[in-house]
Parts: C-alpha cells; sequence; structure tokens
C-alpha cells in the first residue's frame, strides 16, 4: 500500500493530512507488517503525533523502516532511538522556522519587506514604495466605496448601493497587477472597509487636515493622503 496524500503538506501538526490518519487508522487495525518512508521521522513533526504512532505500532507488533534500518518499537533501544528522531525531527522544524522568522524581520528592517497589497495599490520601483493601481477604474472602485460609505454608514448598504447600480468589483489573483471583475460581495467591500492598509491613509489625511488648518503655508504636505477621499492634488 502507497500513501502519497500528504505530498506537499507540513507535518507540524497544524494542518489536516488524510494520509498520515489513514496510515494511522490501518497501524492501529493491526493491517499493516511494517511502514517504510525514506526518512520515517518524517511523517510527523510533532511528538504527539510521532509518538501516537510509535505506541500504536508497538501495541499492534508493527515494525518501522527508512534508509537507515528496520525498527522494533516493542524493543526499548529501538523505540528510544524512534523518539530521538523524532524530536530532532520537530526541533529541525522549529530552526527553520526561526531563521525564516529572522529573514524576515531583517528585511522589515531594511525596508524590504513585501507583503500581499490589497486591490487598488501596487508596489513602485523604489524600495518600500507603494502606489495606487495603475487602472483608474480599480482606483474608481475603491474611492466608491469608501465615498459611499460615508454617505451611507453601513458596509451592506455599500453592497446593495453597488448591486444596484452594477458595478463590477477588481479582485485579486494574487499575481502582480493581476486582477479580475466579478459581481460585488459583502465579503469584498467588508475587506476594503476594514482593511488597516486603506485605513492608514485615512487617518493621515485626518491628520494631516487638523494640522494644515493650524499650518496654512504647508498644505501641500498632506496631499498624497487625501487622495482616496478627494481623488485629486
Amino acid at each position: 500500500m502507497v500513501i502519497d496524500e500528504d505530498l506537499g503538506l507540513s507535518g507540524s501538526g497544524s494542518v489536516m493530512r488524510s494520509g498520515f490518519a489513514r496510515l494511522t487508522s490501518e497501524v492501529a487495525l493491526a493491517r499493516v507488517g511494517i511502514v517504510l518512508g525514506l526518512e520515517v521521522s518524517r511523517l510527523a513533526r510533532n511528538n504527539a503525533d510521532w509518538h501516537r504512532l510509535i505506541e500504536l505500532a508497538w501495541l499492534t507488533d508493527t515494525l518501522i523502516g527508512d534508509a537507515d534500518g528496520i525498527y522494533h518499537p516493542t524493543l526499548f533501544n529501538d523505540r528510544l532511538l524512534l523518539g530521538l528522531k523524532g524530536a530532532m525531527s520537530e526541533a529541525e522544524l522549529h530552526v527553520l522556522r526561526a531563521r525564516l522568522n529572522g529573514g524576515i524581520k531583517n528585511k522589515a528592517a531594511r525596508g524590504e519587506l513585501r507583503r500581499g497589497l490589497p486591490v487598488g495599490f501596487v508596489y513602485g520601483e523604489a524600495d518600500g514604495e507603494i502606489l495606487f493601481h495603475p487602472d483608474e477604474a480599480v482606483v474608481h472602485v475603491i474611492r466608491t466605496i469608501f465615498a459611499r460609505f460615508a454617505e451611507l454608514g453601513s458596509a451592506r448598504r455599500v453592497w446593495l448601493w453597488l448591486r444596484a447600480h452594477g458595478m463590477k468589483c477588481p479582485l485579486s489573483l494574487g499575481g502582480h497587477h493581476e486582477l479580475r471583475w466579478g459581481e460585488a460581495s459583502y465579503h469584498a467591500v467588508h475587506s476594503v472597509l476594514a482593511s488597516p492598509v486603506y485605513a492608514a491613509p485615512m487617518s493621515m489625511a485626518r491628520i494631516a487636515a487638523r494640522w494644515c488648518s493650524t499650518k496654512p503655508a504647508r498644505v501641500a504636505s498632506g496631499c498624497a493622503s487625501c487622495r482616496w477621499m478627494n481623488g485629486k492634488c
């Protein structure tokens, strides 16, 4: 029996793995004589799942084997070695995650970290530069959502207004500037209104407006932050 449903899935226990669940059930029912893998400790990268499999193999007298050898869980030394292999596999995952997080923090400190932007924003050529989407139709829809929300005061009312006027909403496909247009949905409207990425320019616009009211000579400083609402400089 070959079980390969879990290819490409993490063994950390954070995701459901039908293949591992099927393996443990077959071992528990004593339908397996030996479990083979290139490196058996990678079957589960968390000690809870790994030791559960070892215990089931011990109860049903099932062998476990990989490229390093054959292990019999009923023998103390073999069970100890399997436990150590599992602990090292889990520790390896922790080290990998720590290194990845460290790399992300270092990129953020240098201003080079790029996360996915919501619809209406794109990254510019310069480091840390964020621009409005080059498609004016996309920007127009986002501005319309905020304008109607300021008037109607409800995400549901904005959604119904868009549906009544037959306005399509741009949906991101995850690629560079790649969008598809579809019917306006409540989830899409609510995501725009609730996103902190959109909220930051709004807050900056209010702060700039208050600041500019006391210092008229510097009105231009808040110009870029006001574009969502005003649509112009």
